[in-house]
């Protein structure tokens, strides 16, 4: 499964425990991949839909992936991507960087994350006997830093903007040669958040969804889950891939601006007021312009929700016995929102992710 890093510079790297940009400075990204399908039935975890190669997975693994798919009315399905391990969809991610930070002889990961994927990070690198440390801003839920510290790793909180914590976590890399286990940086973190498609495929009975209305802060759920019904498309398995609809908080939406105004590329998001999305709160997302191409290629759109809406479906879920974190009910706020508007963006058959447990953080 290792395979060879690419820049749009057109420069190429093979993997390494140190190598987490090209020399441009551009992102890394991963080539189109052949899917193996069927998957494998060795495992009921994520990792029979991968080729896993010389990764040590069984090293790594939890059990991570396989969450149900609960059907709501009007043809909705909600994805419990809270029934992770660690109470997250980051988990999907994580198991595959840390499970590539092993093979490539790294002893130690250095992270940065609002909450869910430090806490990911931390718990896998435990399990796989590395050394981590997490940064964190200091608005992160003292709840996810309980579980980022309860798994062995190191704390540090950043005072200032997601992006400062980006920042900081980069210098400590520099410093210590760590591997650097960025959900925003490696690409390999989508191969593990692609099986959310392919899962989704499986549970609907060999059919992809007509719509998937996703939260997009870095939009690692997003690319990943577009690479994954590219790749079943390719495969001749699926017709085409559906409508994604990527869903920011309006108090921090540099994604939804791009969309509105047309260009490419967003621009880092003004000081807003605090949202209580907080795991979406990226006000540079490093991919996003790659974010916009995908949802521009499956003919959706990306769309904004208030602190209210979020604050309702985070009510209506918990009374249908769903309890998630305020970040996890911004699809399903989307979904609320866009059938009230009659909007075209919906139709047929929609699912939504609740990707946090409200065990996490709470409104």
């Amino acid at each position: 499964m290792i395979t060879a890093y690419s820049c749009r510079c057109g420069r190429t790297y093979e993997p390494t425990a140190d190598r987490w940009r090209c020399d441009c400075g551009g992102l890394l990204d991963l080539p189109p991949a052949a899917l193996p399908w069927p998957p494998r039935r060795d495992t009921a975890s994520l990792w029979r839909y991968l080729d896993a190669g010389d990764l040590p997975w069984r090293e790594v693994t939890m059990g991570e992936g396989g969450t149900p798919l609960v059907e709501e009315d009007g043809g909705l399905r909600l994805k419990l991507e809270y029934a992770s391990p660690t109470g997250s969809f980051k988990d999907r991610g994580a198991a595959v960087l840390v499970a590539l930070a092993r093979a490539l002889g790294a002893t130690r990961l250095v992270a940065d994350s609002s909450g869910n994927a430090g806490t990911a990070a931390a718990a896998y690198a435990a399990r796989a006997g590395l050394a981590a440390e997490v940064f964190v801003p200091a608005r992160t839920s003292e709840k996810k830093l309980a579980q980022i510290r309860g798994h062995g790793a190191a704390v540090t909180v950043v005072e200032g903007s997601r992006e400062d914590t980006a920042a900081a976590a980069v210098a400590r890399v520099g410093e210590t040669g760590a591997f650097y286990a960025s959900h925003v940086h490696n690409p390999y973190f989508h191969e593990g958040t692609k099986t959310f498609a392919l899962e989704v495929f499986e549970q609907l009975g060999g059919v992809i969804p007509d719509v998937v209305t996703l939260p997009a802060g870095n939009g690692t759920l997003v690319l990943g889950a577009w690479r994954g019904f590219e790749e079943l498309r390719a495969a001749g398995l699926s017709g085409g891939v559906p409508r994604i609809v990527a869903v920011q908080a309006e108090r921090c939406a540099p994604l939804a601006a791009a969309w509105a105004a047309g260009r490419p590329e967003p621009e880092p998001a003004p000081p807003a007021l605090p949202t209580v999305a907080e795991g979406i709160a990226v006000a540079a997302p490093a991919r996003g312009s790659r974010v916009l191409e995908a949802v521009a290629a499956t003919g959706g759109a990306v769309v904004t929700v208030g602190e209210d809406e979020i604050a309702a479906a985070h009510a209506a879920l918990a009374a249908r016995g769903l309890w998630v974190e305020p970040t996890a009910a911004v699809p399903y706020a989307a979904v609320r929102r866009l059938r009230a508007e009659g909007s075209a963006l919906l139709g047929g058959t929609v699912v939504a992710p609740l990707c946090g447990s409200g065990l996490k953080a709470s409104l």
